[in-house]
């Protein structure tokens, strides 16, 4: 067990430490990669790039193994459909994405900076969360 939260605390900081490196917690860098009729700034599309193809190497190493290190078995999705309740959710998240210039990973990870943004997102996003899964 205490493996297990090792494990998902060294991952959790890497992958914070990732999004501050490549300023995903900055919403002035997020909202202009998003404007790309304006003044925008294409380098986060490294960032996705990356992230793409590390979870692609990933994904193929781990997979091809009998089980997880940690666990007794994998713990994939498992419904495959597109419908109205996914397209609804990544419209949701997208409006809220480009409207804020944060998302939730991001979000929780700049909260160590206090951006008065953060202060404001992160209470929104929660309440949101609870709200979406009170209707569902």
């Amino acid at each position: 067990m205490m493996a297990r939260i090792l494990a998902s605390l060294s991952a959790g900081l890497v992958f914070g430490l990732g999004l501050a490196v490549s300023q995903m917690v900055n919403p002035a860098k997020v909202l202009a990669f998003l404007d790309v009729a304006g003044a925008w700034d294409p380098s986060l599309a490294l960032v996705m790039g990356a992230a793409v193809a590390v979870t692609w190497v990933g994904y193929r190493l781990v997979l091809g193994r009998p089980k997880p290190v940690l666990t007794e078995s994998f713990q994939l999705p498992t419904k495959t459909a597109i419908d109205a309740r996914l397209i609804t959710g990544a419209a949701i998240f997208g409006i809220g994405w480009g409207l804020a210039g944060l998302c939730p990973g991001p979000a929780i990870a700049s909260a160590a900076y206090l951006q008065a943004e953060t202060l404001y997102f992160v209470p929104a996003m929660l309440a949101g969360l609870f709200l979406a899964r009170r209707i569902a």
